[in-house]
C-alpha cells in the first residue's frame, strides 16, 4: 500500500518564449505556436507565457482550445499599465501576474516560475529568456520551423563552450513536449516530509 502522505506535484509549469512581432517568421509559425500550446495541455501541464502578443499569445490560444490553464507574467505593474502603456493583451489567460519590473525583470521572474522553457520563433528578448533558463539549469525545448531562431541558438550553444544536456530540439510539438517533460521529471522532488521544529527546553 502506498504512503498516503506522499507529496505529488500535480501540475508541471511549462513556459513558452517567442517573438511578440512575428513578421520575420515563416507563414506557418502561428499554427506551430497553437500546436505547441495544445500539446502542453494534452500532456498534462500548465502554460506560462510573458503575457504578450505574437508567438506566446497563439500558444495560449492553443492551450485554451484544449481547455487548459494559462498564466501570463507581465512587465507591467497593473492591468491598466499592461493594456494602456505596454499594449499587451489579457485574452486567453486565466491569471496575469503584474510584476512592475519591465521586460528585463519580467523575463527573470517568468523563467524562474517555470519548470522548463520552450523557445519558438524569437527576437532578442527570446534569446534573453533562453540565456536565463540556460544559466538556471532549466530543461529547454527549442521548436524548429520556418524561422532562424533554432539555428541561431545552436550556434550560440556551440560557441559558448558550455555543454548542456538539458536542451532538446525538434520540429514536432508533441515529441518536443514529451522530451522536455522527461527531463523535468528527472529533477522533480518525489516526496516532501513536513517535520515539526524541535523545542529546546527553557
Amino acid at each position: 500500500m502506498e504512503n498516503d502522505n506522499k507529496h505529488n506535484h500535480l501540475k508541471i509549469k511549462l513556459g513558452v518564449s517567442g517573438a511578440a512581432e512575428t513578421g520575420h517568421c515563416g507563414i506557418h509559425t502561428l499554427d506551430a505556436a497553437k500546436d505547441l500550446g495544445r500539446e502542453i495541455v494534452r500532456q498534462g501541464a500548465i502554460l506560462v507565457t510573458g503575457a504578450t502578443t505574437g508567438f506566446p499569445l497563439w500558444t495560449a490560444m492553443g492551450a485554451k482550445e484544449e481547455k487548459g490553464f494559462s498564466i501570463g507574467i507581465s512587465p507591467a505593474s497593473s492591468e491598466k499599465e499592461h493594456v494602456d502603456v505596454y499594449r499587451l493583451p489579457v485574452d486567453y489567460m486565466d491569471l496575469v501576474i503584474y510584476t512592475g519590473f519591465g521586460y528585463a525583470g519580467r523575463d527573470l521572474l517568468f523563467t524562474r516560475s517555470c519548470d522548463a522553457m520552450f523557445i519558438g520563433c524569437g527576437r532578442i528578448g527570446t534569446i534573453h529568456e533562453f540565456t536565463i533558463a540556460f544559466e538556471d539549469g532549466k530543461p529547454i525545448g527549442v521548436l524548429e520551423g520556418d524561422w532562424e531562431t533554432a539555428n541561431e541558438l545552436k550556434e550560440i550553444i556551440a560557441k559558448g563552450h558550455r555543454p548542456n544536456d538539458k536542451i532538446v530540439f525538434d520540429s514536432d510539438p508533441a515529441r518536443l513536449v514529451k522530451k522536455v517533460l522527461e527531463l523535468v521529471k528527472k529533477d522533480k522532488v518525489s516526496e516532501y516530509r513536513l517535520t515539526r521544529p524541535t523545542m529546546s527546553p527553557l
